[in-house]
């Protein structure tokens, strides 16, 4: 079973004096492992520091509260468990949040600080490879799109950006701010960031961790599987790439590799118009009389009941 989820909790903070255009940050910075209230505290140091520089919006990396485990596979075999696994799966549950929770409260009220308040959620619909033993499944009804004073903005995480109806889905919710916090930091993990700015015309602002060795506990408590030989304190393992992207496919920020880092831009939302006017993948390129999509936007849920008082009165 599945327990630890991958969210992505939206906020946004407060708006600038031109309404139509709207500075945005995307942080790139390492969780602190297996510590999630002072991965909370530098959480809000760099919401804090983004804030001064007059940011509106503010992205975090994939799983930045609660660590990505990179390297890490839980004692996984088919067909058994080992019991340094099973430990180290407790471990990482026990860094994990709900949602609602008080660790959500306390990134609300860090939005709160900055005029700003929590929104909703977004839940990964698809774990990727070894991820899926340990994350569950997102479904419909969390892959909003919210309408806020600074534009209609939506998240996918990692590699769901690269499933086209998921996609499709957001642009027909009108998205104009397209996060994408991820833990691919590999070049060509610019172009899908390229390609969906220009496919969905909207801003895209992709987060990743910039980590060294040193930032997971030392072996044996954490152990980088089939690399760990390899690995100084200081190897990075895992390069950022963190990026800003404007309709037109412009690169206005970044891709960062160099270290952790806040990458700032100023969004004109004006452009959004002028690109769709080109190409409107959900408008006038949409050929509906071909081509359909049908999203089921409701939760679903393992069991239902119903109730005997229910039944008498039908």
């Amino acid at each position: 079973m599945a327990l630890v989820p991958n969210e992505a909790i939206a906020a946004e903070v407060e708006m600038g004096a031109d309404p139509s255009t709207v500075r945005a940050t995307v942080v790139q910075a390492s969780t602190i492992f297996y510590d999630t209230p002072a991965t909370l505290d530098k959480a809000e140091r760099l919401l804090a520091e983004a804030a001064s520089y007059g940011s509106q919006l503010v992205v975090f990396p994939e799983a930045f509260v609660g660590g990505y485990p990179r390297g890490s596979n839980f004692g996984i075999i088919i067909g058994n468990r080992t019991e340094k696994g099973k430990e180290e799966f407790k471990k990482y549950h026990a860094s994990a949040v709900d949602v609602p929770g008080p660790e959500v409260d306390r990134l609300a009220a860090m939005a709160g600080k900055y005029k700003g308040h929590y929104l909703g959620k977004h839940r990964k619909l698809m774990p990727t490879g070894l991820e899926r033993i340990i994350w569950g499944f997102g479904d419909g009804s969390t892959i909003p799109v919210f309408e806020t004073p600074i534009g209609k903005i939506g998240a996918a995480i990692c590699w769901e950006n690269r499933m086209p109806l998921l996609r499709t889905a957001m642009y027909a919710k009108g998205i104009e701010i397209y996060c994408a916090p991820t833990a691919d930091a590999r070049p060509v993990w610019q172009a899908s960031m390229t390609h969906i700015a220009l496919e969905g015309g909207c801003f895209v602002l992709s987060s990743n961790q910039f980590c060294r060795r040193k930032d997971y506990p030392p072996p044996p408590e954490y152990v980088f599987n089939g690399t760990e030989d390899d690995l100084a304190p200081d190897s990075v393992v895992c390069a950022g790439g963190s990026v800003i992207i404007s309709p037109s496919g412009t690169v206005l920020a970044g891709p960062n590799y160099e270290g952790e880092a806040l990458i700032t831009a100023d969004l004109d939302l004006g452009e959004i118009v002028n690109e769709k006017f080109t190409f409107d993948v959900v408008g006038h390129y949409s050929r509906p009389e071909v081509l359909s999509l049908n999203v089921r936007d409701h939760p679903t849920r393992p069991v239902t009941f119903t109730s005997a008082k229910t039944e008498d009165s039908k």
